[in-house]
C-alpha cells in the first residue's frame, strides 16, 4: 500500500488529542466548516465554522470513528443529534490552554469522496446569545500574508472566551 492509498491520519489524530485532552482533564473542542455535510445546529454557525464541546460531560454517546464524529448534546436545552465528517474538522484543541492541532481547511465545494445523507439539523429557534464561537484563524497556504503580501493585523479588543452551557 502506497501512501495515496491509505487512510487518513486525521481521524487518528483528533482520537489521540482527545485522548490527551481527557487524560489531563482539559476539555477538548473541535473547530468545524460547516457546509451540506455537516449535521450541526445552523443557529450556532459563524462564519461557516462552528466550535464543539466534546467532552464527556457535554455530550451523549460520543463515537469517534474514521468517517464521522457522532454524538448527541444539548443546545439552548434542546437535544440535538450532530454528526461532523472528519474531514470538515479544521481543529481540535483543549479550551483551557489552547494546545490541540489545526488541520488543512477543505477547499470551498471540495466534494467529500461519497455523498453524505445528512441534512442539517432543524432551528430551535432564534438566539441572541453571542460569543458562543470561537473562529479559529489558519494561514493561508503559501505565506500567511494577506492577499496583498502584508502580514495580517493581529486581532484587538479583550480575549475572547467561551461560555459553557449546559
Amino acid at each position: 500500500m502506497n501512501a495515496l492509498e491509505s487512510t487518513s491520519t486525521r481521524p487518528y489524530l483528533i482520537r489521540a488529542l482527545y485522548d490527551w485532552c481527557t487524560d489531563n482533564g482539559l476539555t477538548p473542542y473541535v473547530a468545524v466548516q460547516v457546509d451540506d455535510t455537516v449535521q450541526v445546529p445552523r443557529e450556532y454557525v459563524k462564519n461557516g465554522e462552528i466550535v464543539l464541546n466534546i467532552s464527556f460531560d457535554a455530550t451523549s454517546s460520543l463515537k469517534l470513528g474514521n468517517e464521522f464524529i457522532e454524538f448527541k448534546a444539548r443546545f439552548a436545552g434542546t437535544a440535538r443529534e450532530i454528526m461532523v465528517p472528519v474531514n470538515r474538522v479544521i481543529a481540535i484543541y483543549a479550551r483551557e490552554n489552547g494546545q490541540g492541532m489545526a488541520f488543512p481547511v477543505p477547499a470551498p465545494g471540495a466534494e467529500p469522496s461519497r455523498p453524505s445523507p445528512l441534512s442539517s439539523v432543524p432551528a430551535a429557534g432564534t438566539s441572541s446569545d453571542e460569543g458562543k464561537v470561537v473562529q479559529l484563524v489558519t494561514p493561508e497556504a503559501g505565506g500567511g500574508g494577506a492577499p496583498d503580501g502584508d502580514p495580517p493585523k493581529p486581532p484587538t479588543g479583550p480575549r475572547p472566551t467561551l461560555k459553557r452551557v449546559k
